[in-house]
């Protein structure tokens, strides 16, 4: 969280002419869809059966939940924090890996997640995982809460951060953890275009083998 990788997928896809897929805005809108239904989120059987309950589409760069669009309702803090608790249930993260996959076939992707490289896309031409320093990450998270008009403390994104960070690297199910083959590029002190420039110059070398 708070690497820029979405941000950096959709420049890239852009740049490429290829399709992007967010899968953390899925795991998000399950998340989300929970909590409008106030289902607990620690109720592993009801949360599961979530994702065949719903459609989500992209249309246009946006989010559509059963044809409302949520593409800013889901980056509530709410939402953030219940959607790493979504992303370790086995069930879900199944359904949303198969749509994930069938969304790919026959097209060039770009697509950005925790474990795209090491689950969903393991034969994947080129892969990437974007790191940062908690700090920086925190900060960039704060800004884009403030720009909503919301204001939490440094310390306490810090501490929210932390505790996601361990639940997606030690699920059993789907780690977090960067592929063997994966560039790692820290983002600290890199502007998102400067990331994006990076990898667009690596993949069109590859494209050019």
């Amino acid at each position: 969280a708070g690497t820029g990788k979405s941000t950096v997928a959709k420049i890239l896809a852009q740049r490429l002419g290829f399709e992007f897929l967010n899968t953390g805005a899925m795991y998000r809108a399950v998340a989300y869809a929970c909590l409008k239904r106030e289902i607990d989120l620690s109720d592993n059987e009801a949360v599961g059966q979530v994702p065949s309950q719903i459609e989500i589409v992209f249309p246009n760069n946006r989010l559509l939940l059963d044809g409302h669009d949520v593409t800013e309702a889901i980056r509530e803090q709410e939402v953030t924090l219940g959607a790493s608790v979504v992303a370790a249930n086995p069930t879900v993260r199944s359904n949303l890996v198969s749509l994930q996959q069938a969304a790919a076939r026959g097209t060039n992707l770009v697509t950005e997640g925790r474990d795209q490289g090491t689950v969903v896309f393991p034969n994947a031409e080129c892969k990437f995982f974007l790191t940062a320093s908690p700090e920086e990450r925190a900060l960039r998270r704060q800004l884009e809460l403030n720009a909503k008009g919301q204001f939490i403390p440094i310390d306490e994104l810090l501490t929210q951060q932390t505790l996601r960070d361990e639940r997606d690297q030690s699920r059993e199910c789907s780690p977090l953890v960067p592929a063997a083959d994966a560039l790692i590029i820290d983002t600290t002190h890199l502007t998102l275009e400067a990331v994006a420039a990076q990898l667009e110059t690596h993949i069109r070398q590859r494209m050019a083998t």
